[in-house]
């Protein structure tokens, strides 16, 4: 049997695993012996960290250790600095607290939304660059729905 550890990091790979307890089932299921608190340690370890897809879904991914945080912490950040959005095109446009954009750029960037090219930062404002005009529309979405929340 393969290193837990390391099979973490294939399933991970393979599917879109939304939960720590569904990949606990998975694990289960394949002979490991696994609790959420033995998940919990292993995500950490690993580096693992959750992205948001273009329709709005959380999910792990394999940690290339170069973006610190977690979706929890930028949802935070979001939210409090989060004004309102709106789109021109394949550009959105975020309006923020004072002071808040560049914190929220950065929250944004670090989410991996699919589509979601690049963003500037001014004082309370955010442009982002976004592959497509639908994807633009679906990004909004997403971002007002987690700073909504």
């Amino acid at each position: 049997m393969k290193d837990r550890r390391e099979r973490i990091v294939e399933l991970i790979n393979e599917k879109r695993v939304e939960t720590q307890e569904e990949l606990a089932a998975i694990l289960s299921a394949e002979g490991y012996k696994v609790t959420q608190a033995t998940i919990s340690r292993d995500i950490r370890r690993l580096g693992i960290r959750k992205v948001v897809s273009a329709e709005g879904r959380q999910y792990y991914v394999a940690g290339d250790n170069t973006r610190s945080g977690s979706i929890d912490n930028y949802a935070r950040i979001l939210k409090e600095g989060f004004r309102s959005a709106d789109t021109a095109g394949n550009i959105l446009v975020i309006r923020t607290l004072s002071g808040l954009a560049s914190g929220v750029a950065a929250a944004l960037d670090a989410m991996d939304l699919e589509g979601l090219v690049g963003t500037i930062a001014g004082d309370d404002t955010i442009m982002i660059a976004i592959k497509t005009p639908q994807e633009a529309e679906n990004i909004k979405k997403i971002i007002e729905g987690i700073a909504r929340k």
